[in-house]
């Protein structure tokens, strides 16, 4: 059976014009028995591929099984081969993985291992080519592929003067050498193949038929003159001979080959003959965690040590008897699933943290038991009894447990450094995110190739909202809104192609934080490769990619509220002497639900959007798992899937809580019935519509995945008829699938929402009982959530903190408590919110500060600062606390030129300078200080800006007023209100 042996995908970025799964689905409908995915230098797809080539398996063994009961066509699972036209289709193409080779001296060759160690040497030769390069490149030599071929069948491309390259690989590796030869569909295809086979020939080498396709089918021509046209940055109609000559270079069947090879027939059968020789799949990577071994005990030895004693240090006076039955519970669980080197290695990395003072909260599926508690990687207590631990790891479903790790956002690069230190690059490395073609970015490239104009596209881009489909969001209406035709041939064409290529892979980035970490070599498993950022090396394969193949990843995370959280607990144990972290902080403090429930929230984690306060007074949490709610359903998911008003109605007592069966009702309790989390969406699925285990596995997949694939809606059919099955009503149904979809467009995890909850709760204890130390840690964690300096600073004020400005002689970099009135503190202002300075600039002028700077050319002097950073501290009115106005500093800082003078030559002392006539500068105005203020530091101490408005914006009596602000949602509504003002009636107009 005829094998395709050099296929490129669209991994071969901005070229190949089909996804890897595309072009294994129809290699089934084409009868081929084999497929060799064979990107440029790269192996990034083929997971994909090897994923669709099980689906297809399972479909069409559920094909057969139910012809052979039934004589026809039964169910199959959604992602698999169900969009098959025909009974007849029963082919499972199988996936040879491999890569197209492209040396420095442009020589060509695919390379397909034919066992687990050649594919082991495949990576290792990928990974030398890459960590030469720079991200996105690949530099190999001749040598390289000759030291590192052995177990590979190598198919040499005739370009680039091959020959003398194909013989130095041949007396290397011998018969595993071919000459590859492929179609150019020009009408010479006959006689360049007949001159093929004499070079092959007088070589001694195998001639191979390749049909070398770019897309799986010929309607993919133009995506591929577009990615074409992207990649050269050029217009469509500029691409000359760099486009594609017709629709031809696309998958082919062994009747077709046998056709175009029909003077050589025997290159279309060695076609199979190589393919029989490959006999690797990726179905044989077994992936090996670290041992984590240590001091002759073994992994389940030193993780039961250190959990219990976690468990005596986290209740010094004797766990209950129920969180101790958990944990042996938890570790004979773990133990029987061989997890327990996963868990000691988050240990080992959360204490590193630990042990360098860095804040960390571990969240995820596992993270949140009582074994995660024990080991010190989260705070949340075990006995808030929320989640099940066989939710997250079971024996039935055996996945891999999830942790995530988040750590202080400036101090996350010491952990990550850590842990290449630890393990080495050979053996860890971050995962890859795939950056796809979306909305936005789709229409601008697309556009641009298309030869439409800058203006045309802004326009396009501002109807675009989302991740939904293009096509629905531009119609013909809202295109003639915006003054473009609908009917214009090349604007309809553009539309065509920009919806088409959604969900195409533009190029590989770094994951946020997802480690891979390997008991032997990662780069035998999988390439290594540099990623932009420096000192950071990443695999080619996502997350979705090592789910696949059952690999455990890290997630390293980072988190800014940690790192305001973690300021904000030392300067509580530098000026009160009380030490706290996020397992000790006094728990369901009635105090702070009395602040959340007012709204007072600004700055307090997750809960601070507009969004949030709006809520908070009509959810009104009490408690901590009130938190939990609040946390995840002021999301798009559960609000798209019209999941909030439901639970508030049913909170307040406006609707009885009643669930469909008892079943479900044990889902759903908890939430009154309206499902909030992820996890409580995947149990619907599977109690409710009858889910097997990998269906429900695949519908979560679907959910991590929306943004890029919207393969949500595929699930739609399978489960309406499972409801129906189950006697669930078809209006109850369609509402939970409605919710379900909600969910991909951004649901959250109860597990994660719990540790979230856990940082809402300390970031309001600190600011309703320390508001000033709360204020100068956020401030200190900038840049972070939604609000700027001026307004953090402002709500401080409004509690009562006393806010002192930046002073030439008693600030430093970061913000600061010292002693105020009233035996309070008070919040002096550091040198870090002058726009214009930098933290070493700041450091020097403290250093060298002694016991105070007397004048302005004293900090000059002194500290060796530049003029300019003498004009920015006037500028910011530094020296006020010297008896300077802002316009007399600014006036002696521009008197000083250059370079400091050397002490010898530095004139007279300190404050004896000689004397000069004082200028005569006229006093700044309030309002000129405010601007100047906001100009430097983005904030003023003197006034806020409105306010010096006032009288201009008080309405005189019976004046009508007009006032503007944002409606809800995309439209707006005009309300008319009527108040009294001075014994008179007024009116305002609210657009």
């Amino acid at each position: 059976m005829f094998a395709e042996l050099s296929a490129t995908s669209n991994f071969t970025f901005l070229t190949g014009a089909s996804h890897p799964e595309e072009l294994m689905e129809r290699a089934g409908l084409m009868g081929v028995g084999a497929v060799a995915i064979a990107d440029e230098n790269s192996v990034a797809g083929i997971v994909r591929a090897h994923q669709r080539g099980r689906e297809i398996a399972r479909s069409v063994e559920a094909r057969r099984a139910a012809i052979a009961q039934d004589g026809e066509i039964g169910p199959v699972c959604p992602e698999g081969f169900a969009r098959a036209p025909s009974p007849d289709v029963d082919c499972v193409p199988r996936l040879l993985p491999g890569a197209r080779i492209v040396l420095s001296c442009g020589f060509q060759a695919t390379v397909l291992p034919r066992d687990r160690t050649a594919w082991g040497r495949l990576c290792r030769l990928l990974s030398l080519g890459r960590l030469r390069a720079e991200k996105g490149a690949c530099l190999l030599h001749v040598d390289d592929l000759v030291e590192w071929g052995e177990g590979m069948e190598l198919l040499v491309h005739p370009v680039a003067r091959w020959e003398p390259v194909a013989r130095r690989l041949m007396r290397r590796f011998g018969g595993a050498v071919s000459l590859c030869a492929a179609p150019r569909y020009d009408g010479r295809d006959a006689g360049r193949i007949a001159r093929l086979a004499q070079a092959a020939a007088r070589l001694g080498l195998p001639l191979v038929a390749s049909a070398r396709p770019l897309m799986h089918h010929g309607a993919r021509r133009r995506m591929a003159d577009v990615l074409t046209a992207i990649r050269q940055g050029c217009r469509v109609d500029e691409l000359g001979r760099a486009a594609q000559a017709n629709g031809e270079q696309r998958l082919r069947s062994e009747a077709e080959m046998l056709r175009l090879f029909a003077s050589h027939e025997g290159a279309v059968a060695r076609a199979g003959e190589v393919a029989a020789r490959c006999t690797f799949s990726l179905d044989e990577l077994r992936y090996e965690y670290p041992s984590e071994v240590s001091g002759g005990e073994s992994a389940g030895q030193r993780l039961a040590r250190l959990a219990r004693a976690g468990l005596a240090w986290r209740y010094p006076s004797g766990a209950p008897e129920r969180v101790q039955g958990m944990l042996e519970h938890e570790l004979e669980l773990i133990g029987k699933l061989g997890y327990e080197p996963y868990f000691l290695t988050v240990h080992d990395v959360v204490e590193f943290a630990r042990s360098r003072g860095i804040l960390c909260q571990g969240r995820g599926s596992a993270a949140n038991s009582v074994v995660c508690y024990c080991l010190g990687v989260t705070s949340v207590s075990p006995e808030i009894g929320t989640m099940v631990f066989e939710r997250f790891v079971s024996e039935a479903r055996d996945e891999p447990p999830d942790i995530d790790v988040d750590f202080e956002h400036e101090r996350r690069e010491e952990v990550i450094q850590h842990i290449y230190e630890r393990y080495g690059r050979h053996r860890a490395g971050l995962c890859a995110t795939v950056i796809h073609y979306r909305g936005k970015r789709a229409t601008r490239e697309v556009g641009r190739a298309m030869g439409l104009s800058d203006d045309t596209l802004s326009a396009m881009s501002s109807q675009i909202w989302g991740w939904g489909s293009i096509k629905g969001q531009m119609m013909e209406a809202r295109l003639r809104e915006i003054g473009l035709d609908p009917g214009d041939r090349r604007l309809a064409l553009t539309m065509q192609i920009i919806e088409e290529i959604q969900g195409f892979p533009r190029h590989l980035s770094q994951h946020v934080g997802g480690f891979i970490i390997t008991e032997g070599r990662l780069d035998e498993l999988v390439p290594v490769e540099n990623a932009t950022m420096e000192d950071r090396t990443v695999i080619p394969w996502d997350k979705d990619d090592i789910d696949t193949l059952g690999i455990l990843k890290v997630d390293v995370l980072a988190l800014g509220m940690l790192s305001c959280i973690r300021k904000a607990f030392d300067l509580l144990a530098e000026h009160h002497g009380q030490r706290f972290d996020l397992a000790t902080l006094p728990p369901e403090d009635p105090k702070v639900y009395d602040m959340l429930c007012r709204a007072d929230s600004l700055g307090v984690f997750q809960v601070e959007s507009r969004a949030q306060m709006n809520f908070l007074p009509r959810m009104r949490p009490r408690c901590f798992y009130d938190l939990v709610i609040e946390v995840a359903i002021i999301r798009p998911g559960p609000i798209q899937g019209d999941m909030v008003h439901p639970f508030l109605r049913r909170r307040n007592g406006e609707e009885k809580v009643e669930f469909p069966s008892d079943a479900l009702g044990e889902v759903l309790a908890k939430t009154l019935g309206v499902p909030l989390f992820q996890e409580q969406a995947m149990q619907i699925a599977i109690i409710g519509a009858g889910f097997s285990p990998d269906e429900a596995d695949q519908l979560r997949r679907a959910l991590a995945t929306f943004k890029k694939l919207g393969r949500v809606s595929d699930f739609r059919e399978r489960f309406m008829k499972g409801m129906r099955k189950n006697g669930y009503d078809e209006d109850f149904a369609a509402r939970c699938f409605g919710q379900i979809e909600g969910f991909g467009s951004y649901g959250f995890p109860e597990s994660h929402a719990a540790s979230f909850a856990l940082l809402v709760y300390a970031s309001a204890w600190l600011k309703r009982h320390h508001p000033g130390i709360f204020a100068c840690a956020l401030l200190n964690a900038q840049p972070m959530g939604f609000y700027a300096p001026a307004q953090i600073v402002r709500d401080a004020r409004e509690h009562g903190v006393e806010v002192r400005p930046v002073d030439i002689n008693e600030s430093y970099w970061d913000n600061t408590m010292e002693p105020g009135a009233g035996g309070r503190l008070a919040l002096r202002l550091g040198f870090r919110q002058i726009k214009a300075m930098r933290e070493e600039e700041a450091r020097w002028i403290c250093a060298a500060r002694g016991n105070g700077y007397l004048d302005v050319a004293a900090v000059w002097r002194r500290a060796g600062v530049a003029p300019r950073l003498m004009e920015a501290l006037a500028e910011a009115d530094a020296f006020a606390g010297l008896g300077l106005s802002r316009r007399e500093a600014l006036w002696e800082a521009k008197a000083l030129h250059g370079d400091a003078p050397l002490p010898l030559f530095a004139g007279a002392l300190e404050g004896e300078g000689i004397a000069e006539a004082v200028a005569n500068l006229p006093q700044m105005s309030l309002g000129e200080e405010v601007v100047e203020d906001y100009v430097a530091m983005r904030l003023s101490l003197r006034a806020h800006p409105v306010g010096l408005l006032r009288a201009v914006l008080t309405p005189e009596p019976g004046a009508r007023v007009g006032a503007a602000g944002a409606g809800e949602g995309r439209g707006f509504s005009l309300r008319q209100d009527s108040w009294e003002a001075g014994g008179k009636r007024c009116e305002t107009s609210r657009v």
